[in-house]
């Protein structure tokens, strides 16, 4: 994602195209492309993209969708908005080649209303590039579960910005029951490089389970917080370096954002970056691309609890697990983590992650408490502090920064 430096703005249109060419026209070739690419999705869940643009391809008769999501509702991620404020059209292109390849009759951005920037910079980029296909834009509630994908295909079908619970694929049957991709805004922009200069360029970087480069938000107890693209073939210590390392001594770190894994002090200097090695040696993942690093005064346990109950409250009330299972162990873990549980509350807070897992109609609780079960078994000693009753200094300390007030409505 080379190019000015990203303090400039967004890249005009004529500097976009003098500095990588025009691109070429979308077309089957471009799946196979994306195949031997190995492009895997950005916005969290890390699916090949080629198997996802295949399945779209076989449903299609000429009535795809083409929804790019740009709403980023992970409190500690700017890596979508940042990349769609400064390169607007490179995610554009890519929207245009997904259409032409797909056989779509429609393309959405979609964004949220925190977004105002980076949806500026695109409808300026529209004007600039004049007359083309139309791309129509989309905005939904800033909330945390409307940039799950389902719930992006309701909001441009003109419902709430919540999952749809359905056992049939967004790719046969998304926006208006037509064949869709949803594809986040990093992902699409990787499209439009690969396009130009193909899989064996992507692959340069990287491994070959995590090729080519990502964006990162490196954020909390870092001296220079911000957006890097980062060769998965590091280690998590060399991106700390080029951000200038921990403001202060490191006590941990959350890999992946709010749905994603604790990591221990010990492990972040030789942390891989490579997603097949994380899953692996640390049961952890990328995620959307996150790496928050907590103070050594601050305390997991309390930071984790936080999250836990900012995600109870973003539920989207439609399941028992969302509706009592996170408020149940949100108020259980807020206990522990003051240091005045009742009796039996970490037992019931295990027994509780294992009776919601699995059972939601989306993914949210399974993001959550997946989170929450790593902070307990990484900082497991802590928490026995906790438990036992003891104070924890962390109450008063700096976490990490805090996301939007919640109840600010779904559409």
């Amino acid at each position: 994602m080379a190019g000015p430096p990203l303090a400039s703005g967004a890249e005009r249109w004529q500097d976009h195209a003098r500095r990588l060419g025009a691109r070429p026209a979308g077309g089957p070739w471009l799946m196979d492309a994306l195949e031997k690419s190995g492009l895997r999705g950005r916005g969290g869940a890390a699916f090949p993209a080629g198997r996802k643009w295949a399945a779209v391809a076989d449903a299609s008769e000429g009535n795809a969708v083409v929804v790019i999501n740009a709403s980023e509702g992970e409190p500690l991620s700017l890596k979508d908005r940042t990349l769609v404020s400064s390169r607007p059209h490179l995610v554009i292109d890519g929207a245009l080649l997904a259409a032409e390849t797909l056989r779509a009759t429609d393309v959405f951005i979609y964004f949220s209303r925190g977004s105002d920037v980076a949806e500026r910079a695109v409808r300026d980029a529209l004007k600039e590039r004049g007359d083309g296909p139309a791309v129509k834009l989309v905005r939904t509630s800033h909330r945390y579960i409307a940039g799950e994908a389902s719930a992006a295909v309701n909001r441009v079908a003109g419902g709430p910005s919540k999952p749809k619970f359905s056992l049939t694929r967004t790719a046969e049957k998304g926006v208006d029951d037509r064949p869709t991709l949803v594809q986040n805004a990093e992902s699409i922009a990787h499209v439009a490089m690969i396009a130009r200069y193909g899989p064996d360029w992507f692959r340069a970087l990287g491994t070959p389970g995590s090729p080519g480069t990502t964006l990162m938000t490196v954020c909390g107890n870092i001296r220079r917080p911000g957006v890097y693209e980062v060769n998965p073939a590091a280690d998590l210590g060399g991106v700390v370096d080029a951000a200038g390392g921990p403001a202060s001594r490191p006590g941990g770190a959350l890999l992946g954002g709010y749905f994603g894994s604790w990591i221990g002090p010990s492990a972040l200097a030789t942390l891989p970056l490579d997603g097949e090695r994380l899953k692996s040696e640390f049961g952890a993942s990328f995620g959307c691309g996150v790496v928050a690093l907590l103070p050594e005064r601050s305390c997991a346990v309390v930071e984790s609890t936080r999250i836990l109950t900012y995600l109870a409250w973003e539920s989207a009330g439609q399941c028992g697990p969302c509706v009592n299972g996170l408020a149940a162990l949100s108020e259980a873990m807020e206990r522990i983590a003051v240091s005045r549980p009742n009796d039996g509350d970490l037992d019931r807070v295990h027994r509780w992650i294992e009776m919601v897992r699995g059972r939601g109609a989306c993914h949210h609780p399974d993001g959550a408490v997946g989170q929450l079960e790593s902070a307990l078994r990484v900082f497991r000693d802590h928490l026995q502090a906790h438990v036992n009753g003891r104070p924890c200094e962390g109450l008063r300390a700096k976490g990490f920064p805090q996301p939007p007030a919640v109840g600010a409505g779904w559409r």
